[in-house]
């Protein structure tokens, strides 16, 4: 074939959300190849790499996950947060209003699970622009997991820390969701406005969602979601999957160098000293 492309250059799409003749200026290759390559690329990410970063959650991970919500957020026995998100796109050909949503823009809409070090459990891509979070969650195959806890294997219920109330496990959702055994919301603003207990419960509710902040840190990592996504549907769903599972993949692959130890030993000291 033509041109050979390395992959950091066929990844830059997703770093800086630059278009394929913008691109083809810099690498001085043609913007129909660029195109090419960049959905082989997502392709093999998503086919390779989907079920090591994004892998059906175990007894295991939902463990851990309840226990670094309470470390972590103060929130016992919560195992995910849950929510959705537009992904802003140039309107299809012949799509209509189908991807037109109540923000006045054309997007995809897309449902995360999020655990409580902002990784993200499971996910759900390609939904119109024109539907919202709820009957989203009511139609995907996360919601039938969820109701199957032996599917979604979400720990049994257990008794509060410092009570003797069992309560179950749940996901935390906004005020989109319904409220069921596993999906816990917060109280509504009337309600919280004339109860301090429930104002004092939507505080820390909205803490321990930890779905917003990792929608914000992957669109630092990934800034093409910064301005509309000039494909076609399917291949934005490819974009979508992919920065899911770079997303995830970033803080295991960090390699720490010789001298970290030390040096964090050396700033606790100046800290002191300043102090």
């Amino acid at each position: 074939m033509g041109y050979q492309v390395k992959p950091d250059k066929r990844n830059v799409l997703l770093a800086t959300g630059e278009s394929y003749r913008s691109l083809s200026f810099q690498y001085r290759i043609h913007h129909s190849w660029i195109s090419i390559c960049v959905k082989q690329v997502l392709q093999s990410i998503g086919k390779r790499m989907l079920h090591i970063y994004l892998p059906q959650p175990s007894k295991e991970q939902m463990e851990a996950n309840a226990s670094d919500f309470n470390s972590l957020w103060n929130y016992p026995n919560c195992c995910a947060s849950i929510d959705g998100k537009y992904i802003r796109i140039r309107c299809p050909s012949n799509a209509g209003s189908l991807y037109f949503n109540y923000k006045n823009f054309h997007s995809i809409v897309l449902l995360a699970v999020v655990d409580a070090r902002y990784r993200f459990v499971a996910i759900d891509v390609g939904s119109y622009g024109r539907e919202g979070d709820a009957g989203i969650f009511i139609k995907s195959n996360i919601r039938k997991q969820i109701a199957t806890v032996n599917c979604f294997n979400l720990p049994p219920p257990r008794f509060i820390p410092g009570t003797n109330m069992q309560q179950p496990h749940v996901i935390l959702g906004d005020l989109a969701f319904s409220l069921t055994t596993n999906i816990m919301k917060p109280y509504s603003p009337n309600q919280a406005k004339h109860d301090k207990t429930k104002a004092i419960y939507n505080y820390r509710h909205s803490r321990a969602r930890t779905s917003k902040d990792a929608f914000g840190i992957m669109c630092q990592y990934f800034r093409i979601f910064y301005t509309p996504i000039a494909v076609a549907p399917e291949v934005a769903d490819n974009i979508i999957v992919s920065t899911f599972i770079l997303h995830n993949m970033f803080p295991k692959a960090k390699i720490s160098c010789s001298n970290e130890n030390a040096n964090k030993v050396f700033f606790r000291i100046l800290q002191k000293k300043v102090c």
